[in-house]
């Protein structure tokens, strides 16, 4: 096993995780760095994964993503305004500012998004009307992001392309202690609206004529995905196209379009290209971000091909 640049043998690890003699350091370096990091590569892989497994289900869109509601733009507003916008207004040096930090400030900005959401899902019919709206909030988002850009100085805008690359490395144990709960929350409701994805997998109409509540349902859908990519925006950044090929992916594992099978199915292969794109991250010293987009972009061209009929 690779830690950082230090070979661990399988028999170390193997000590480590049943009680046997292993010495202090090696011991350390496996729980405190590299299980803590396997742990949120689990987390993300699931997040994202049933997020998009939503998202194209209930747009009725084979590219569509779970940062198409905006709340990842939220996020990244959020952050971008503790990062580059508080110290343009003189709020730096406030403790609370401080104590608050990128994650609070991500996490916030996307459960703003997260209410927008919730409001337009209850008062626009069409589901057409909502993907508009996450659109426009996330150019919003980014015109203002940009702004502060460009009025920001170099060690500002460091920090913040750092944080927009994707990191897993830094969530420490009390991060994970919330992240783990939130992350829970969206999942159950997410398996709880199995049943709904199926209906709406014929259309809203045939939905609609089945006694399924729309509104409710979709309201539901929309929280548990802006639950999972706000609370994985918030503390890691944005870690994109595992959303987006993932469930592609399940689909063409399994051979099925049931959410009984595929909820399951996409947590696993989520969880199982996650770590594999870390593990390659960390061999190559990358961001995360730059393996997902290498991994996910070709599922994406084979997705398109298909639907254009240039291949069957």
């Amino acid at each position: 096993m690779v830690t950082g640049d230090t070979f661990i043998p399988v028999s170390k690890v193997w000590a480590v995780f049943t009680g046997g003699e292993c010495d202090e350091m090696t011991r350390n370096i496996l729980l405190s760095i590299r299980l803590l990091r396997v742990i949120v590569a689990v987390l993300i892989g699931v997040a994202l994964s049933v997020s998009g497994l939503q998202m194209q289900t209930v747009f009725q869109n084979p590219l569509a993503d779970p940062y198409l509601l905006g709340v990842s733009s939220g996020a990244g507003l959020g952050v971008a305004l503790f990062i580059l916008g508080a110290p343009l207004l003189g709020w730096a040096e406030f403790p609370l500012l401080q104590s608050l930090g990128v994650v609070g400030s991500g996490w916030i900005g996307a459960v703003v998004i997260l209410l927008g959401v919730a409001i337009i899902s209850q008062k626009v019919k069409n589901i057409l009307g909502v993907l508009i709206m996450g659109v426009m909030i996330g150019y919003v988002a980014g015109a203002i992001i940009q702004i502060l850009q460009y009025l920001s100085s170099a060690e500002q805008l460091k920090m913040f392309t750092l944080w927009s690359m994707g990191s897993l490395s830094h969530i420490t144990v009390t991060q994970l202690s919330i992240m783990i709960p939130m992350l829970f929350i969206g999942l159950f409701i997410s398996i709880a609206c199995i049943k709904s994805l199926n209906l709406l997998l014929l259309g809203e109409n045939y939905a609609r004529s089945m006694g399924m509540n729309i509104k409710r349902s979709r309201t539901l859908i929309f929280l548990s995905t802006a639950l999972l990519t706000g609370t994985v925006t918030a503390f890691c950044g944005p870690v994109g196209f595992i959303g987006l090929a993932v469930p592609h992916v399940t689909r063409l594992l399994f051979n099925n379009a049931d959410h009984r099978v595929l909820v399951p199915g996409t947590m696993l292969t989520g969880l199982i290209s996650m770590l594999l794109c870390d593990i390659i991250a960390k061999k190559f010293l990358l961001p995360v971000n730059c393996i997902t987009a290498l991994l996910g972009v070709p599922v994406i061209l084979w997705v398109i091909a298909k639907n254009l009929r240039i291949i069957k």
